[in-house]
């Protein structure tokens, strides 16, 4: 059988000594392996493991169950959340109406750039919104999740170093594998007639898109924001506030490099 892998969170009551090592030690006696192990939020702890057996599993379940010192959270395969949360020491925060949007500050540019890069890792069309205001890291950002990920990243529009508004991609730029990057702000207030089509045309291609500010850019397009597969917010600290109202009156705010 092959082994398959498994996320394990629970809250700890009692954080009593050789806790740890007695669950490490349970673990071992089901013959299930701890691959990555730590905490992922106050008083919790989190730990992927790998098993070759399902029935294993549901009896650690029932043995975590009758535990008194410690209650199971979550015992289930892995999602791309629970393998952060293990590999960063803490939980990506999402909106708890819209699920499909995920928050983060700036000081969390480490882990924005790991979600990001695991998403472009995977194949086929996905298209991933990206709010923020200006110099907060976000086309830094894709760019390094790019990398990461090892993926070519195309833009259509952008600020980054200087304004760029592209009409024709050439044929290498054209793939399924790549990433494509526009700035909503950019193509639609100063696109031309082509710049769209291009846009078009590539909002076609099965492969992932990022559009920065997705709320200006579904103005123009035939999209909606429910067609985006993330959401993803950027601020410089928690309380900021992201608004297109000064955006619209003063285009110019949103110009250079860092956007």
């Amino acid at each position: 059988m092959e082994a398959k892998e498994w996320y394990l969170e629970y809250e700890i009551h009692e954080n009593r000594p050789g806790l740890l090592g007695e669950i490490s030690s349970l673990l071992g006696m089901l013959r299930i392996n701890i691959v990555t192990i730590n905490g992922v939020e106050s008083n919790r702890r989190g730990m992927l493991l790998r098993s070759w057996n399902d029935e294993s599993i549901q009896r650690l379940r029932f043995i975590l169950y009758t535990m008194d010192v410690i209650t199971l959270k979550k015992l289930r395969v892995p999602k791309l959340r629970d393998r952060l949360a293990v590999r960063h020491g803490r939980y990506i925060e999402r909106d708890e109406d819209e699920k499909k949007t995920f928050r983060f500050v700036r000081d969390e540019l480490g882990i924005l750039v790991d979600f990001m890069a695991e998403l472009f890792m995977k194949e086929g069309h996905r298209l991933i919104g990206i709010r923020g205001m200006p110099r907060v890291g976000k086309t830094e950002s894709i760019v390094a999740a790019s990398v990461c990920a090892n993926r070519k990243w195309s833009f259509l529009s952008s600020t980054m170093l200087k304004q760029t508004i592209r009409s024709q991609l050439a044929d290498d730029e054209m793939l399924e594998d790549n990433i494509y990057i526009i700035d909503g702000i950019v193509s639609t207030m100063r696109g031309s007639e082509r710049h769209r089509l291009l846009v078009s045309e590539m909002m076609r291609l099965p492969s992932t898109k990022v559009v920065e500010h997705p709320d200006i850019f579904v103005q123009t397009t035939e999209y909606t924001l429910d067609d985006f597969d993330y959401i993803i917010e950027l601020r410089s600290d928690a309380d900021q506030v992201i608004s297109y109202e000064e955006v619209e009156q003063n285009y110019s705010s949103f110009g250079g490099p860092g956007m």
